[in-house]
């Protein structure tokens, strides 16, 4: 409990400031104290940082949302400021019984799901979790936005490659160690790095005074390929349900050429790209990615 109160006291002193509306909660989940946000009223919704990411992706998703639906962004734990127990699954579908743990400790029966990268493998996961009837909840709508997939052959490759032990020690070397280089490939995933806003890299970095952050990255990609495989013997399994895929057309992590043939497992799906955009449209273009996010929820044209 010392370990939790001492991350409560790191996010009180250092997390990014909250947007009118949005209040701090914690809950207690598999032995550890894990931080999410919540603002607005209305059917439940479900934001899912990616890898590296946390709550703060959402900073301008979580306002526009409230006034349609309760909107809940967890930092999942061993992220953003919830604890980083050790020896948890980190896999996709663990982290994803993980995440249905926690909407049910939310008291919710039924929700709507955005996941982004990492998040969005995730997502999936739950998904099909929640339609083999495991995890007692009922999932209405489905986000994807730029999801990991097994069609993008960077990612394939990529992350195997951090997962071993000599790409775990580079990742440590160049990344862990020196925010120059972590400031380097988080521009890398903008389209436009004009568009950064500002603070953006002062607020993903504001977790790493709590240690633990690399070593939970590493952690999920280590399973990486497994999982992938796992994930692509579970999408036939989702094809009813209502989806909604967003990608940038300059996405340098998760090519958006794999954005085509992701959607053949979603029949009932839209997918909408944005020009010139990189791997963060909720940041780097978050006005047209907000009303895209509201239409579909919604079943509503809002007005231009």
């Amino acid at each position: 409990m010392a370990v939790a109160e001492s991350n409560r006291e790191v996010s009180a002193a250092l997390a990014p400031a909250l947007g009118a509306g949005i209040e701090e909660s914690w809950m207690d989940l598999d032995g550890a104290r894990m931080r999410y946000l919540r603002a607005g009223s209305g059917p439940a919704l479900i934001l899912l940082h990616g890898l590296l990411g946390y709550s703060f992706s959402w900073r301008y998703t979580m306002p526009a949302l409230a006034p349609y639906a309760t909107v809940y962004a967890p930092d999942m734990l061993g992220a953003g400021f919830s604890d980083r127990p050790a020896g948890l699954d980190h896999s996709m579908r663990g982290t994803a019984q993980r995440l249905l743990r926690f909407i049910a400790g939310l008291g919710i029966s039924s929700f709507d799901l955005v996941g982004t990268s990492h998040g969005g493998a995730v997502a999936m996961m739950a998904a099909a979790e929640c339609l083999e009837g495991r995890a007692g909840l009922h999932l209405r709508r489905l986000v994807l936005v730029a999801p990991v997939n097994p069609f993008s052959a960077h990612g394939r490759r990529l992350a195997p490659f951090f997962g071993g032990r000599f790409g775990a020690g580079l990742f440590r070397l160049l990344v862990a160690r020196t925010s120059f280089s972590y400031s380097y490939w988080h521009a890398r995933m903008y389209g436009d790095r004009s568009r950064i806003p500002p603070g953006t890299l002062e607020g993903y970095m504001a977790p790493l005074a709590i240690p633990g952050l690399f070593e939970h990255a590493l952690s999920i990609v280590r399973t990486w390929t497994r999982d992938l495989r796992e994930l692509e013997e579970t999408l036939p399994k989702l094809s009813g349900i209502p989806t909604l895929l967003m990608w940038g057309s300059k996405d340098s992590a998760v090519y958006a050429s794999s954005a085509a043939r992701l959607a053949k497992y979603f029949p009932n799906s839209r997918t909408i790209i944005f020009p010139g955009v990189g791997h963060l449209p909720y940041e780097e273009c978050p006005e047209e990615f907000n009303r895209a996010l509201i239409e579909f929820l919604t079943c509503e044209k809002l007005p231009a």
